[in-house]
């Protein structure tokens, strides 16, 4: 479980799912623990150069495959589904099984839910549904301002779920959003470069076998839920005023808006009286912060942070 490879060790979850999750140690004394939420239709493994930096500089990494993704397995999902019924709420309470074990297994460490877009989604709505489980919150990426644009997504899910069942790749959405970003992309070489300018990372994801799939309808379904949960101004009161949160976009990530959303996020916390909110939009950064040309900087900043908001890091 606490290996320097990062393989996978099997939880079980109350909501069924047996988690596939990974555990990367840190190295002499640890400041506190990471939890990462993948993005959608990728998985935890990809996260493994992220956790190796964070484990150097004295933090423990975990990071599962949710549900519809990667080697975890749920009697009540399929590959590119939540769930047949509540999948919103059971990847949260998946999320909060995870935070249970860091919990017991790091008593008395500092927790920070970190996500990377349907991530950052995921890993806002556990925050607001368990507000004092986190001592940071980091929120990568994702889009809470979907709007009326969204509303008409979900009506078009709808649709789809009506006329062919919702446990099916749905054939509109990924129109909307990847194939839409791809064309957004000037002199594109694959469909996936709005995910980052390095073409030996955009290339390693094309090639990836558990990334880069159609999401069924019932999931895309259950991401609009989140989405539009999240961003919820009362759900949004929910959190500490005072909570720790990083937010960063890229100026070139359409799946942000060109980091429009993160900015729109920022004021919504701050409209409410959050005081702890740091935002980054980076110049030229597309949509994998974590896999771009200025990952290095990206992430030493990120560090940077932590040590200065989490009491005793630095």
């Amino acid at each position: 479980m606490t290996n320097q490879s990062f393989s996978p060790f099997p939880l079980n979850s109350p909501t069924g799912a047996e988690l596939a999750v990974r555990h990367m140690p840190a190295g002499g004394d640890a400041r506190g623990v990471v939890q990462i939420n993948h993005g959608l239709a990728e998985h935890a493994a990809r996260y493994q150069r992220y956790a190796r930096l964070l484990s150097a500089h004295g933090y423990h990494v975990y990071a599962h495959d949710h549900r519809g993704h990667g080697a975890t397995r749920a009697p009540d999902s399929i590959p590119g589904a939540f769930a047949s019924k509540d999948g919103a709420a059971k990847v949260i309470d998946d999320v909060a099984a995870i935070h249970a074990l860091i919990g017991k297994t790091h008593p008395g460490l500092p927790v920070v839910t970190f996500g990377h877009s349907m991530g950052g989604v995921i890993a806002l709505n556990f925050a607001e549904a368990h507000p004092q489980a986190s001592a940071a919150l980091a929120v990568w990426n994702a889009n809470f301002n979907a709007g009326l644009a969204g509303r008409a997504g979900q009506l078009a899910l709808r649709l789809e779920a009506f006329f062919k069942g919702s446990d099916t790749p749905s054939a509109i959405l990924p129109r909307l959003t990847f194939q839409a970003w791809a064309k957004a992309m000037p002199d594109r070489r694959t469909d996936f470069d709005w995910l980052s300018r390095d073409p030996v990372e955009v290339d390693l994801y094309v090639v990836d076998p558990l990334s880069g799939w159609d999401a069924t309808v019932s999931m895309w379904q259950d991401v609009f839920r989140l989405i539009y949960a999240g961003g919820d101004e009362a759900n949004l009161a929910k959190l500490p005023k005072t909570l720790p949160v990083n937010l960063l976009g890229g100026a070139d990530d359409p799946a942000t808006d060109k980091g429009e959303a993160l900015r729109w996020l920022a004021g919504e916390m701050q409209k409410i009286g959050m005081t702890e909110v740091s935002l980054q939009v980076l110049a030229e950064t597309r949509h994998e912060t974590l896999n771009e040309i200025n990952r290095d900087r990206s992430m030493a900043d990120f560090v940077n942070w932590l040590d200065k908001v989490l009491p005793g890091a630095a």
